[in-house]
């Protein structure tokens, strides 16, 4: 039998795109799967999955965003979160090309479009490029009809009550 590489994606408003992926990426490396596990947007904001994953063998954590765009006291320029968006979706290109990896995680790829430091294109161009063996896995907020149709497995995430809108904030090892 052949080996397919899928296209998976985890979207929506609710909770679990990251722990998805991140869980999926555990699953692969557990199996010998070489996993990378690149991030765009979220920068250098605590990670308790980035911080394990780290850990694992055969996975290859990449931070490639400089942090969450507009929010939570974010002053850098927009120019200097597109430039970053920009090399990392150069890298994971690279990195697909490369066949180095099983399983390449893309996480926030779709958050980047939704910032506008990525178009559509850009990502559907990225996902275009997957070799025909290799997995590739995207996580983002919005319902983008282009790769959604593009890819194998699509998980929509939907939230039905979230702490944020009681005053209670995000807090260490539950949500980041």
């Amino acid at each position: 039998m052949t080996k397919k590489g899928l296209t998976i994606i985890y979207i929506g408003n609710g909770k679990g795109k990251t722990s998805a992926a991140a869980g999926l990426a555990v699953r692969a490396a557990g199996t010998g799967m070489k996993v990378l596990y690149a991030q765009f947007v979220k920068g250098d904001w605590p990670s308790g999955e980035r911080k394990i994953l780290e850990k694992l063998p055969n996975v290859a954590v990449k931070l490639l965003g400089r942090g969450f765009v507009g929010i939570l006291g974010d002053r850098k320029p927009i120019s200097e979160h597109i430039a970053a968006a920009k090399a990392g979706l150069k890298f994971v290109k690279v990195a697909l090309k490369s066949k180095k990896y099983d399983l390449v995680i893309a996480d926030e790829a779709i958050s980047a479009v939704e910032s506008k430091l990525l178009t559509v294109e850009d990502v559907y161009s990225m996902l275009r490029s997957k070799p025909e063996s290799v997995h590739l896995c995207l996580t983002g907020h919005k319902w983008i009809k282009k790769l959604i149709d593009a890819a194998d497995l699509v998980t929509e995430m939907k939230m039905i009550k979230h702490p944020y809108y009681k005053g209670i904030l995000a807090q260490r090892g539950i949500d980041y």
